[in-house]
């Protein structure tokens, strides 16, 4: 494949916001540098892309960007890339033999896109079929917040918070649908402020068209107190 075809290509996969991997794609080394080291380089870079804009740096209002930007991605909004910082997420017998499906709605959600580190605001909805083993509510948000604290595509997100309440709750019966908006969508290219994108993954007993239709129609329940 020629340059310009392999540019083309590149440029393709961004703009049409197209992931390559269920996995979030992470280098061996990705953790060899410590936190500090990281804000350090990133510092750095940031003031050199200031600096490159044209902007002042030595002004009030802007001298601090670059230390407060490298610390929202380490400390804040990219924390979920690290496994150390991963919800440890207890579980339960199911004692009292609750055998519907759970539904977890209007989860909160903020990422990053990673084609052009805008970010991606929405809602979650999970839901999950007991085998015998539940988790605690705060503890869905909380993978749901682990995984989006990285930079992502939403079908990937999507699979990665499925997948890890299968492997939680040792079961297949677990789903999720995002509806999120996209400001890499909102805010350039198209700029389509009012389209959001939904995503769906239905595990086990959810391919079922009856039970994901019960799922989805729990999702439209008016549930404002």
């Amino acid at each position: 494949m020629d340059l310009e075809k392999q540019l083309q290509e590149i440029e393709a996969y961004g703009n049409e916001h197209i992931g390559t991997s269920s996995r979030t794609p992470l280098r061996p080394d990705a953790f060899e540098k410590g936190d500090q080291e990281k804000m350090d380089i990133i510092e750095n870079d940031v003031r050199n892309i200031l600096e490159t804009l044209g902007m002042d740096l030595t002004d009030d209002s802007l001298k601090g960007t670059p230390k407060r930007v490298a610390k929202m991605f380490v400390k804040e909004i990219f924390t979920g890339l690290h496994p150390d910082n991963k919800p440890k997420a207890s579980t339960f017998d199911n004692k009292y033999k609750y055998g519907e499906m759970l539904v977890e709605k209007n989860i909160t959600l903020y990422s990053t896109c990673e084609h052009h580190l805008l970010p991606i605001v929405g809602k979650a909805h999970i839901a999950y079929i007991s085998n015998g083993t539940v988790v605690g509510l705060s503890k869905m948000n909380r993978v749901v917040d682990y995984y989006a604290k990285r930079p992502q595509v939403q079908e990937r997100l999507t699979m990665q918070i499925v997948k890890e309440l299968q492997d939680i709750l040792n079961t297949d019966d677990v789903a999720c649908v995002i509806d999120a908006k996209h400001l890499c969508v909102n805010s350039r290219g198209i700029r389509d402020i009012d389209s959001s994108t939904v995503t769906s993954e239905f595990g086990g007993a959810f391919k079922n068209e009856k039970t994901k239709r019960e799922f989805l129609d729990y999702i439209k329940l008016n549930t404002s107190f």
